[in-house]
């Protein structure tokens, strides 16, 4: 097991309870490996990027529980290719380790991760962890469900539904032919992209993590990934191929 949590978000309302300050780095460790009954943290994720908090400050912090054994790797997670590039360069002068991992929104419905994010984490050699791999459920058979799990209903999922409703029509049609249900094509889709680690599934019950790992026997071929870049354009490539010469 592999244990990874994050820190960034408000966990307060005064000074130093959010961002990736050193204070609040050190604070928020503090309390996660309290709640998670632990004395070590696998995975150290930052949740976004802070951009009022300099790259040395946010190393010396996390060096210093990598040093105390409370944290093992760092990780980031929507981190655009650039801060990636600074992190991983602020880290190289301190001689640290850098990040080892980024945790980005990327999926068949949503590819703007491979003009530069992707990109950036093959080079840096961190693993790619993406979340929300079936885009909140549209990418489960959303058109065929008539009783949905979690946000199924939702203002969000409804607005997605109605923007995809033709390639996901086209979608769900491709996956009847291939005899497999849809989440599990969109999770092998995501397997075979190069630089992806594993897809973020978050099952809540044993059924749908035994559901979710059906798609690692799918083998999707050449003439497959063609038809799903027809059906859901990527950018065009990295940048900046995919928009200029």
């Amino acid at each position: 097991m592999v244990l990874a949590t994050k820190v960034y978000e408000p966990m307060g309302l005064g000074p130093n309870t959010s961002g990736l300050s050193a204070l609040h780095i050190r604070r928020q460790v503090e309390d996660s490996l309290r709640r998670l009954g632990t004395d070590r943290i696998d995975l150290y994720q930052a949740h976004h990027i802070d951009r009022h908090m300099p790259w040395d400050e946010f190393w010396q912090a996390m060096d210093t529980l990598v040093s105390q054994g409370k944290v093992l790797y760092v990780g980031s997670s929507n981190f655009a290719g650039w801060h990636i590039a600074q992190a991983n360069e602020a880290a190289r002068r301190r001689s640290s380790l850098g990040l080892v991992s980024e945790q980005s929104l990327y999926n068949l419905a949503e590819r703007t991760a491979e003009l530069e994010v992707l990109p950036a984490a093959r080079d840096y050699g961190l693993g790619f962890i993406p979340w929300s791999p079936l885009y909140g459920g549209i990418l489960g058979g959303a058109l065929r469900r008539t009783t949905g799990g979690r946000g199924s209903g939702s203002e969000i999922t409804a607005r997605r539904l109605a923007a995809n409703r033709t390639r996901l029509e086209a979608y769900e049609a491709f996956c009847d032919d291939l005899g497999r249900h849809p989440a599990h094509v969109g999770l092998a889709w995501l397997l075979h992209q190069d630089g992806v680690t594993g897809p973020i599934t978050g099952p809540r019950t044993v059924g749908h993590l035994e559901h979710a790992v059906q798609a690692l026997d799918i083998r999707l071929g050449a003439d497959e990934l063609a038809r799903l870049d027809e059906i859901f354009p990527g950018p065009g490539g990295p940048a900046p191929e995919a928009y200029a010469w």
